[in-house]
């Protein structure tokens, strides 16, 4: 899987803080795989810290990425496979951010069907500030436990969480978040997501209101 995943990677992506590119990797690739799956056996691996570089916003803010180096962004392309795996079937089909065959004009399609065929009076659009670097990290494994009980997949999500990230050459301590531009942190936001807002909506909140509603929800944004 490791193998498949290396293949899958871009390798024009920006690297890490290590520098080693997907092409410098895969000179000694055998090597190197199995190197990764002993330290992950007997739990010596040790994902390194991202590199924190900043990109411009249309509204003239920065916004914050996270870049993980090579053999991490594989090991954590592996981990992506398999909480897709468990929580595609678990979604609910108005999330549309970072998902297999779903997209930004799935989620506008929906909104305007919604909107011109429904009874709606009120529209509220949200986005939550500072959603991916803010998720807690107590309450993302607590989410993540119900559906995963091997500890060695947890401990290796839990690593990851706490690497931390390396800002003009300082290290700051990962306390919350999940880094914006780590392979990880899309799956790992709607995870979060699908527990505090939409099975909120479901349970909850549709049961307690009278009336219509509908809910829309694009990774850290929504329009109900």
């Amino acid at each position: 899987m490791f193998k498949q995943c290396h293949r899958e990677l871009d390798g024009n992506k920006a690297v890490g803080i290590n520098k080693v590119t997907k092409a410098e990797y895969e000179v000694n690739l055998e090597g190197n795989i199995s190197n990764l799956v002993k330290r992950l056996k007997n739990k010596s691996y040790k994902p390194l810290s991202s590199l924190r570089v900043f990109i411009p916003k249309g509204n003239g803010k920065r916004r914050p990425l996270g870049i993980a180096s090579y053999e991490d962004k594989i090991v954590q392309f592996a981990v992506k496979k398999i909480l897709e795996a468990i929580y595609e079937p678990r979604f609910l089909r108005n999330m549309y951010g970072f998902r297999p065959r779903r997209g930004c004009h799935d989620a506008i399609k929906e909104i305007h069907n919604r909107m011109y065929s429904g009874k709606i009076n009120y529209v509220v659009d949200a986005d939550i500030k500072g959603f991916f670097d803010h998720m807690n990290h107590d309450w993302i494994m607590k989410f993540l436990g119900v559906y995963i009980k091997d500890p060695n997949s947890l401990w290796l999500i839990r690593k990851y969480l706490k690497a931390g990230v390396i800002t003009d050459g300082v290290f700051q301590e990962s306390v919350d978040g999940s880094a914006q531009g780590n392979i990880m942190s899309p799956i790992i936001a709607n995870i979060y997501m699908h527990n505090v807002l939409m099975l909120w909506y479901r349970i909850v909140f549709s049961k307690e209101i009278k009336g219509d509603s509908f809910l829309v929800v694009y990774a850290d944004d929504f329009i109900a």
